[in-house]
């Protein structure tokens, strides 16, 4: 999935609602991805997580992660004039091939 693409939503209305929240707040590149996958570690399969971070690089980690490590990308937006960005991640069944 490229970064400008989202799934439908749609494909999602079984998954359930956000159950983990990770705040990124203040934090610098690397720290919000390294806290996203170890997050992701103990989660199970299907299992949404809500990333908040301040972070402008999280634009560009967060998708590249998800698209790496084969999780689901389920929304990104922006918030607070740009100073908030909000993240979905589906986490996928196995790493892909």
């Amino acid at each position: 999935m490229s970064d400008n693409s989202m799934p439908d939503k749609n494909s999602f209305k079984n998954k359930t609602v956000t159950q983990r929240i990770l705040d990124a707040q203040g934090l610098y590149c690397p720290e919000p991805v390294m806290l996203l996958h170890n997050a992701i570690r103990e989660m199970s399969t299907g299992e949404v997580i809500k990333v908040i971070a301040t972070d402008p690089s999280t634009q560009r980690d967060i998708p590249k992660f998800c698209q790496f490590l084969g999780h689901t990308l389920l929304e990104k937006r922006i918030e607070h004039d740009g100073a908030k960005f909000i993240y979905l991640v589906c986490k996928a069944d196995k790493k892909p091939d």
